[in-house]
C-alpha cells in the first residue's frame, strides 16, 4: 500500500474544514446569546436529523422492519428507557426476519 499525497491532503483538509465549521459554530454561540426561535430550533434540531436518517431506511424497508419501528415505539413510549427500545427494536427485527 502506497501512500498518496493528493488524497491524505484531502483529508486532511476535509477534516480542518468540519473542525473549523463546528468550533466557530461554538465560539459564536458562546460569545452571543441568540434569539428564542434559534434556541427552540436548535433544541429540535437532533430529532430532525434523526427522522432525516430513519425516513428511508422505513421506506425501504418491508413489513417486518414495519412492525419492529412500532415495537420500539411502543417500548419507548410506555418505559420512557432508550436502551430498552432499542433493544426490543434490535430484537424485534431479528425475530421477525428469522420466522419470515
Amino acid at each position: 500500500m502506497t501512500l498518496r499525497w493528493d488524497v491524505l491532503a484531502a483529508i486532511l483538509g476535509m477534516a480542518l474544514a468540519t473542525y473549523l465549521c463546528r468550533a466557530g459554530g461554538y465560539a459564536i454561540l458562546r460569545a452571543s446569546r441568540p434569539p428564542r426561535f434559534v434556541q427552540a430550533m436548535l433544541n429540535h434540531l437532533p430529532g430532525c436529523i434523526f427522522v432525516a436518517f430513519l425516513a428511508p431506511a422505513l421506506a425501504r424497508g418491508g413489513p417486518d422492519i414495519w412492525v419492529a419501528s412500532l415495537v420500539t415505539l411502543a417500548v419507548q413510549v410506555a418505559f420512557r428507557k432508550l436502551a430498552l427500545a432499542i433493544l426490543a427494536g434490535v430484537g424485534s427485527v431479528w425475530a421477525l426476519q428469522a420466522l419470515a
